[in-house]
């Protein structure tokens, strides 16, 4: 009998691994311990810089070789890494912050394939990925022939025509070229911090500027809701429409690079060339909303490369501590500030907006008592320059005054080193290549309250 004709999940969804005559992955003993043994993780941010105790991680893999002379714009990137190389720098960046900070790294594709294990799940984002070359009707089709681990890994690094033809013949993949892809790769999914970002009151679920890096979201949001390490702690922050509902609408942009924890009660979010005002008044009238943060800060950023997202321009490294770009915090010269005024007769936050025309440095003075401020390529413009290029304000804090930095930035390393700053380097021939820094490789899930 084919394939396709006893194959319809509407009917009975959850049974379709067994009418494949698939065996049952062997993931499912580790999905029953997290459960049985009350494994969760705590997904509340209250600083940035409080000793890391959680945090997620994605080795580049496949999708990375994917990128050619004529795609990479396309895909935000401005040259090809060498993947070989690449994996080793991340692995050492990931195996840095395990031995600097006893932190649980956790690998996306991992909780991507224990995900994977409900056949829902699987069928839903097969066909989501397939949805752009309209071929969702060969979702099932596609799971029969592919385990979980092949699966996952399609979600992120794609499949060509010819690929998917070594274990399936249909009609509908003649009329495409045999390198075109039927399931676009993702090779910005090793910059983290963008597909959502850990909050004071839960998750925002960022809505991706560039359509390319879309799957990036659906995928993180997907796994904190359905994956027993994070579903018991799982709140979501924006946009509050079910999964299923903000796949067909088209939200205001928000990138999770865009988002830095200023405090317990104060939260800065950029308006950049990748955030838009309108997600961050969304933001802003949730988090206000049970009076646990009482300030978001909508920053104005210049529409440029250098300050793509707000911790590009700044991260916060300490309770008085902050890294900067100089030219950024002097370009930014309009900061507004939303609070809470009251509530509508729905509930809904109603938000009072005052306009501060000052520096964004004016602004964090005024946060952070006794602000204290060290400066990419330690205060030389033509070394701050450079250095902010491979995204030298973007260190990652592991803890207070404790940071991971890429080892090519070395005059601003040597500034932090002086300002009593424990400096980690990693090597960054290749994963710089991506125009993003450590802070972008990872997203923060739990760190000891400040």
């Amino acid at each position: 009998m084919a394939m396709n004709s006893f194959l319809n999940t509407s009917k009975d969804p959850l049974s379709l691994r067994q009418r494949l005559g698939v065996k049952s992955p062997i993931f499912a003993p580790l999905i029953s311990y997290y459960s049985t043994n009350h494994v969760f993780v705590k997904l509340r941010l209250n600083s940035e810089f409080g000793t890391l105790k959680a945090v997620l991680m994605h080795r580049p893999g496949r999708e990375i070789d994917r990128l050619t002379p004529y795609n990479i714009s396309e895909y935000l990137f401005e040259d090809m890494p060498y993947l070989e190389v690449m994996q080793r720098e991340h692995d050492e960046f990931r195996s840095l912050i395990k031995g600097a900070t006893g932190a649980t790294v956790y690998r996306l594709l991992d909780l991507l394939i224990e995900s994977l294990i409900d056949d829902n799940l699987l069928v839903n984002a097969f066909r989501i990925a397939l949805q752009p070359n309209k071929l969702e009707h060969l979702a099932e089709d596609i799971i029969g022939r592919f385990s979980t681990m092949e699966c996952a890994n399609a979600l992120i690094a794609g499949v060509k025509v010819r690929e998917l033809q070594r274990k399936l013949h249909h009609k509908s993949l003649d009329k495409l070229g045999e390198h075109a892809f039927v399931i676009t790769p993702s090779p910005n999914s090793y910059f983290m911090r963008d597909p959502a970002a850990v909050v004071q009151t839960g998750v925002i679920s960022c809505q991706m500027k560039n359509e390319i890096r879309r799957r990036e979201s659906f995928i993180m949001r997907m796994v904190f809701e359905n994956h027993p390490l994070f579903k018991e702690n799982f709140n979501l922050v924006y946009p509050k429409d079910s999964i299923e509902v903000a796949l067909t609408e088209k939200y205001a942009d928000i990138e999770g690079g865009d988002v830095i924890v200023l405090s317990g009660k104060a939260l800065a979010i950029g308006n950049s060339e990748r955030t838009d005002s309108e997600s961050i008044k969304e933001v802003a009238k949730e988090v206000l909303k049970d009076g646990t943060v009482e300030r978001v800060y909508e920053v104005l950023l210049p529409k440029k490369r250098n300050f793509m997202h707000l911790d590009t321009v700044f991260t916060i490294i300490d309770e008085n501590l902050v890294v900067t770009y100089p030219d950024a915090m002097k370009a930014v010269m309009e900061t507004r500030v939303h609070r809470k005024e009251g509530v509508d007769e729905h509930g809904n936050t109603i938000l009072s907006t005052e306009v501060l025309n000052e520096s964004i440095l004016e602004v964090l003075k005024k946060e952070i008592d006794y602000l204290e401020i060290i400066h990419t390529g330690d205060g030389n413009p033509d070394y701050a320059s450079r250095e902010q290029w491979f995204d030298g304000a973007n260190v990652f804090a592991i803890g207070p005054r404790r940071v991971i930095s890429y080892n090519r930035n070395r005059h601003t390393n040597r500034a932090l080193r002086e300002a009593g700053v424990e400096v980690n380097v990693i090597p960054s021939s290749e994963l710089s290549r991506g125009l993003g820094g450590p802070r972008c490789m990872t997203m923060a899930l739990d760190r000891q309250d400040f």
